[in-house]
């Protein structure tokens, strides 16, 4: 998508003047547009990617370095501090490095079925005691752990779980069948996420929680949870806090899954009435017994944010985000690199909130809403940073207008089309499709929907507490050259670079126009929603809609 100055100023000319509560022969509704750069998005970009910053993981001194350019850049902008005197919000932090056993005992009426650890099953914790065990723990076969009262839909009912183990199936009801009548058919709600899974199991009072994993209705291999294995974790400190957790949590392959309901005498049947309404739980006489040793750690880190004071509503707020943080140093790569600076991810997204910021800046009408830029930390480990603010929010969630997120911006040509995450969300998203089909662009459909990629960015603990979040995804359709050659790239992207070392900022080939496009197209929705006075809403059916209302 292509976004031409002069065609925008009459498309935001006509979106804006009929709601604006400012005149519209006041307004220069190009004005800001001038101050996009893909040179200077280049040299941001750049510096955040460079070894120098170590990957930027949290607690090392690459988040030193990433905080300190970051609050640099924000005064050199003219923003002004987001947290009181501060650019900073301090996000507490435990750092959990849980130690599995080598093998799990699962006690079956045909005998002791023995597990082994990485191979059949990986599991972790979020608690902190030193040692976490199960001993004969039952395990109860749940089907997919859902309570959904908006789908009629609740896989504990009746189900007392407390000090059990309960297995789950990944993604939504309906899905491992292939019926599309169940829940949102074939888009993953975030019912259907991992995270929801352990969260609702910990709700029932479950000692734990295993999902069986089957690579279609994941989205990615049980190896992506391989290589997770015993390593250390990132959560909110959360000392003092009523929040439940399970014990053990983790996931189990499918073959090892039919294993265990087998050795249960049980089929595959099993799983298939899962996928029926009024199904009830099974308990499978079946005893698990394991330990992992746990060491923790308690440290900070911290989100960055700065701010334009709205002129006419000030305590009205519109939240742009990206995620400062990657993964750090870590296991070389064929060539001996071991920092994964995350050049794309999100180095990219980071510095557009800087050209963001230029731009809004730059505005000789400055907004009438206040404008905040969020850089916030702990993205890769669990969208921490986003949800500690969303918990712990500097404005009032009811104050706040919307969220617009950025994590990972196109490094090559603009492109016409651009793809709506978790399409029929919200009101923002028709803003988006105005301004890109006015342009003679198109919105593309998400490949994947099964993954469930709205509820894997930033955005989603904004909409969580009810806050419209728009995200997008860059297109394929590169100007000039084709779908198929914007896919071969970001295949080649997906393959070869994704969360590898090789995520590098590449002078010789990042032209950043599509960035660039992106970031116009991203500041012409918040530059709508800075001079309008109404509030996007959530659209029928989405799950956040019930959350926002009960707020107003």
């Amino acid at each position: 998508m292509k976004l031409a100055v002069p065609i925008l100023s009459v498309l935001a000319l006509g979106l804006l003047a009929a709601c604006t509560s400012t005149p519209e022969s006041t307004v220069d509704y190009d004005d800001g547009l001038a101050a996009f750069s893909a040179d200077s998005l280049k040299k941001h970009v750049a510096v955040l990617a460079s070894d120098e910053f170590m990957g930027r993981m949290p607690f090392t001194e690459g988040e030193t370095k990433t905080i300190e350019y970051l609050q640099a850049q924000y005064k050199a902008v003219g923003l002004e501090p987001g947290n009181g005197d501060s650019y900073l919000q301090e996000v507490p932090m435990v750092n959990i490095e849980a130690t599995a056993a080598p093998a799990m005992q699962a006690q079956t009426p045909q005998g002791t079925l023995t597990l082994k650890a990485f191979d059949d099953y990986v599991i972790w914790t979020d608690r902190t005691e030193p040692d976490i065990s199960l001993d004969k723990a039952e395990l109860v076969f749940a089907g997919y752990g859902v309570v959904a009262p908006e789908y009629n839909w609740n896989d504990y009912a009746g189900l007392d779980v407390k000090g059990k183990v309960v297995l789950v199936m990944v993604n939504d009801p309906g899905f491992w069948a292939g019926d599309t009548t169940l829940f949102k058919g074939k888009e993953m709600t975030y019912n259907g996420r991992w995270t929801y899974k352990f969260e609702e199991a910990a709700r029932q009072g479950a000692k734990g929680c295993l999902i069986i994993h089957r690579t279609d209705a994941a989205g990615y291999p049980f190896a992506v949870q391989q290589n997770n294995f015993n390593t250390s974790r990132l959560q909110l400190d959360n000392r003092g806090k009523d929040i439940p957790n399970c014990d053990v949590i983790g996931w189990v392959p499918e073959s090892v899954a039919m294993k265990l309901l087998q050795a249960a005498g049980k089929d595959e049947s099993l799983i298939k009435q899962a996928d029926q309404k009024g199904f009830k739980a099974v308990p499978l006489d079946v005893t698990l017994s394991t330990t992992m040793q746990v060491k923790t750690t308690y440290n900070k880190t911290h989100n960055v944010i700065g701010k334009i004071v709205g002129t006419e509503r000030p305590d009205e707020v519109i939240i742009y985000t990206a995620h400062w943080d990657h993964l750090g140093v870590g296991t070389p790569d064929a060539t001996g690199d071991s920092i994964y600076n995350g050049a794309l991810d999100n180095a990219t997204g980071t510095a557009g909130l800087l050209e963001l910021a230029r731009a809004f800046k730059s505005l000789k009408t400055p907004p009438a809403r206040t404008i905040v830029f969020l850089s916030v930390t702990a993205e890769e480990q669990g969208l921490w940073g986003s949800a500690y603010y969303a918990q712990n929010p500097i404005y009032p969630v009811k104050s706040t207008v919307a969220n617009i997120n950025m994590d990972g911006l196109n490094r090559f040509g603009a492109t016409k089309d651009m793809v709506l995450v978790g399409e029929g969300q919200s009101e923002l998203e028709d803003y988006t499709r105005e301004l890109i089909e006015k342009e003679g662009g198109y919105i593309s459909p998400v490949t994947h929907p099964e993954a469930g990629y709205y509820y894997r960015s930033d955005h989603f603990n904004f909409a969580k507490v009810g806050i419209p979040a728009l995200y997008l995804e860059s297109g394929a359709d590169v100007i000039g050259k084709g779908k198929a050659y914007g896919q071969k790239l970001q295949d080649e992207y997906t393959a070869n670079d994704y969360h590898k070392p090789s995520d590098e900022y590449d002078a010789a080939t990042w032209t950043m126009e599509g960035a660039i496009s992106e970031l116009k197209l991203l500041f012409q929705v918040g530059k709508r929603l800075a001079f309008e006075e109404k509030w996007p809403q959530w659209k029928e059916g989405s799950e956040f809609k019930a959350i926002r209302e009960a707020r107003e």
